[in-house]
């Protein structure tokens, strides 16, 4: 991709992936769906995670899968203000681009 993503951007997006699973998602799956939109790798993913836990966006447990604890984020009610927040701000943004990218904004 040629546009750099910044780091409300990412926070947006991961919201947005952990909002669609209402008892909560694990990382590789989250970097997974993620990548559907941009390229992102796990090593830059994580810190967004830990950063939103710290921010109370999310929340974390773990799980046993197959043996193996596997960790789950699911996102909170201060999460879900936050992406409505982004999502309004998008909207906004989004529709100025597109439209100086349009004919009609020249």
């Amino acid at each position: 991709m040629v546009f750099n993503t910044g780091a409300a951007l990412l926070d947006a997006i991961v919201l947005a992936v952990v909002s669609k699973e209402e008892e909560g998602t694990y990382g590789y799956k989250i970097t997974q769906d993620v990548r559907r939109a941009i390229e992102v790798s796990e090593s830059t993913l994580y810190p967004v995670l830990r950063r939103l836990q710290k921010d109370g966006c999310l929340i974390v447990y773990d799980r046993e899968c197959g043996g193996r604890n596997r960790r789950y984020y699911k996102i909170t009610e201060a999460g879900s203000a936050k992406l409505t927040e982004y999502r309004r701000e998008w909207d906004d943004y989004s529709s100025k681009i597109t439209k100086l990218f349009s004919e009609e904004g020249v």
